[in-house]
């Protein structure tokens, strides 16, 4: 498979991940489910990137850390850290069991801005 077919099927994917989590917003309480979603559209978007610009694809999860792989050719992608910041720890959130009454509505919405 060419990369350009590998990288147009993270992007639908990715924009799967979006479409369902922003969809879900406004159905019910799912926090969960949302954040995994948004979490995972984020790191697809990521990945894309990575194949796309000829980058080291590596089978990370940290957004964080696909983010500086991600520097090597766009600088001024730093400007999506902060929404990375957000979302890399809810994965862990998500993943386990806990409380999540930490995820309130409002912060998820800041998650699709």
């Amino acid at each position: 498979m060419q990369n350009e077919q590998v990288v147009k099927e993270w992007i639908e994917r990715a924009d799967e991940d979006f479409g369902f989590a922003s969809s879900s917003l406004e159905i019910g309480n799912y926090f969960a489910q949302i954040c995994f979603h948004f979490q995972q559209a984020a790191e697809k978007y990521l990945k894309a990137f990575i194949i796309a610009t000829g980058l080291e694809f590596r089978p990370i999860h940290n957004l964080l850390e696909l983010l500086e792989i991600c520097r090597e050719k766009e600088p001024k992608i730093e400007e999506i850290e902060e929404d990375c910041r957000y979302l890399n720890p809810l994965i862990h959130v998500i993943r386990y069991i806990g409380p999540l009454t930490m995820i309130k509505r409002q912060l998820l919405r800041q998650a699709i801005q």
